[in-house]
């Protein structure tokens, strides 16, 4: 019978030894799914596996740093980065100086660990990118590109084009040429009697002194003749001609005001600038309403006071928003909703446009494309619900008041 137990033992021995050693995969995908719900619980909005977001790409990150320093990292940032933790200093500083929010009280070492669990799992699975390469590949084969425009140099036009650039500057050219020999030809049959007055004043006389270089034309005359009643502290005044081109443009600028009156005063069959106003205010209407992502488009939502509306706001809250405002809006990283102030606006509108475009340089990141806008004005309206709420610990105010 000794042996016999002994068999039965070694055998027992070995049937445990194996269910340990199948079961241990199964425990590691177990803690990697319970690490998944903890991470899109807490982590997600700031962290993505294979990107940087608010915080750093986390793919491999065990690898680089090991688990024991993730564990203290996760559950208090800040006291590695003022222990003078080199890595943790290197992370706060390259990540704009974002204070990561301590999870030390709210997670437990197992739930840090779960995480970690699921990184490691994430990180070992093959990039998204490599697996649709082919078929990018096979549907850019078939696509058609878009033509490209690219510059032409002058000498590349076509021979046509080429062609007729050249034949307008020869044609200048001999008209050029034309008149000088004119000039030339019928000048001297002239004579004298070009410096005639009557000549002179003629269109063709001040042309042709206009060409000779006398200015007078522009200038008017210099008749040298002193105003006798204009004499103070020994300044005297000639009375000499306004310049022509300063006449012509003075009765131009009377003209236009003329037909500026009637075209827009007695007319009305122009717009005046507040007509201006409301058109162009108009068109832009027209234009944020086909641009469904323009930062600038004007936006009239009302707060939502419905309990159904506020609770589902609450949930996106918590899931989305609390880890860096907080769980009562009291503020972390982020800043308090909970007080008067506000860094970009406390209406219902301005809210909306911070979450849907984010705050990228301080870390917030845009929420267009995660959440619809139903879901994001029922946060904003959940985030107004909590003001005056006065949560323990609330952070010191920042911005304007409302």
């Amino acid at each position: 019978m000794s042996p016999l137990k002994n068999l039965i033992a070694k055998s027992g021995l070995a049937l445990a030894a194996g269910l340990l050693l199948a079961g241990s995969p199964a425990v590691q995908a177990q803690d990697a799914v319970a690490g998944k719900a903890v991470f899109d619980a807490n982590c997600a909005v700031c962290h993505s596996i294979d990107a940087n977001v608010v915080g750093p790409a986390l793919k491999n990150v065990h690898e680089r740093r090991g688990d024991e320093w993730l564990v203290k990292f996760v559950q208090n940032s800040q006291e590695l980065v003022q222990a003078g933790d080199k890595d943790a200093v290197e992370v706060f500083e390259k990540f704009n100086k974002m204070p990561m929010p301590a999870f030390g009280t709210s997670l437990s070492e197992d739930e840090i660990k779960n995480v970690i669990a699921y990184i490691k799992d994430e990180s070992s699975k093959p990039a998204a990118a490599a697996e649709v390469a082919p078929v990018a590949e096979a549907t850019d084969a078939t696509a058609t590109p878009p033509a490209a425009q690219a510059e032409v140099d002058f000498l590349d036009l076509p021979p046509v084009l080429l062609y007729t650039f050249l034949l307008a500057a020869l044609i200048i050219l001999l008209t050029a040429l034309v008149l000088v020999m004119m000039f030339r030809l019928f000048i001297p049959m002239l004579g004298e009697s070009i410096y005639d007055e009557d000549f002179r004043s003629s269109f063709a006389g001040r042309v042709l002194f206009l060409l000779k270089g006398d200015a007078t034309v522009m200038t008017g005359k210099a008749k040298d003749k002193i105003h006798s009643t204009h004499d103070f502290d020994g300044i005297q005044e000639y009375d000499n001609d306004l310049p022509p081109w300063w006449k012509a443009l003075f009765y131009v600028t009377i003209i236009f005001a003329v037909g500026y009156m009637l075209h827009y005063h007695v007319f009305k069959t122009g717009a005046l600038q507040d007509e201006e106003y409301e058109m162009e205010m108009q068109e832009a209407a027209v234009f944020a309403a086909n641009n469904a992502d323009d930062p600038n488009a004007v936006t009239d939502y009302e707060v939502l006071t419905e309990a159904a509306a506020l609770e589902s706001g609450k949930s996106i809250y918590n899931t989305n928003c609390a880890a860096c405002h907080g769980t009562e809006g009291q503020g972390t990283v982020g800043p308090n909703l909970t007080d008067e102030y506000w860094l970009h606006g406390g209406d219902v509108n301005e809210i909306f446009k911070t979450i849907k475009y984010g705050v990228p340089a301080k870390g917030m990141v845009p929420w267009q494309g995660k959440l619809t806008k139903d879901q994001i004005l029922e946060v904003s309206s959940y985030i107004l619900s909590l003001q005056g709420t006065n949560p323990a610990n609330a952070k010191e105010p920042q911005g304007d008041k409302e």
